[in-house]
């Protein structure tokens, strides 16, 4: 049976959607907004259970409605908790990149396709010398249609831009 390992954002409640969806052995990773930092102890951890339960992919997720990227566009309630700083700032930083970059302004799924594809190559990167290396890629959850949708590619979600 295909094992896949989830990172997903408690606030989305995906669990049960992603175990009906994904008749798969499913594990998942939690942290707000996928804010995770690639840290020692963070990478540890994943790696571990990417070794333990020969995880063949892993998939990065979060929903069109995510409530911390929303707040992160929005008011910033949450601003607070430890850890969300830097993601807040990636998402305004985003934002800004892609009105730029889009003729009909900034819209949730290039944004969160950006993210989701920045955290995919940190990802890949750091896991290189697993000697199973997972496929590790992104989908964005649409709860009004009930499904998960690829990311843009990450040819489509430039970190920077050059006008001639």
């Amino acid at each position: 049976m295909q094992k896949r390992l989830y990172l997903i954002c408690p606030t989305d409640c995906l669990e049960s959607v992603i175990d009906s969806k994904f008749k798969c052995e499913n594990y998942f990773y939690t942290s707000l907004g996928n804010s995770f930092k690639f840290d020692a102890k963070t990478l540890n951890c994943i790696s571990q259970v990417i070794k333990k339960h020969c995880i063949s992919e892993v998939y990065i997720i979060l929903s069109m409605d995510n409530k911390i990227v929303l707040d992160a566009l929005g008011n910033q309630s949450f601003s607070g908790i430890k850890g969300l700083n830097h993601f807040y700032n990636e998402i305004v930083k985003q934002k800004e990149r892609s009105e730029i970059t889009l003729q009909n302004g900034s819209n949730n799924f290039s944004l969160l396709s950006y993210y989701l594809n920045k955290k995919i190559n940190q990802l890949q990167s750091q896991l290189f010398n697993l000697s199973n290396q997972p496929i590790v890629s992104g989908k964005i959850y649409n709860k009004h249609q009930n499904q998960f949708i690829d990311i843009y590619s990450d040819l489509v979600c430039l970190d920077t831009y050059h006008l001639n």
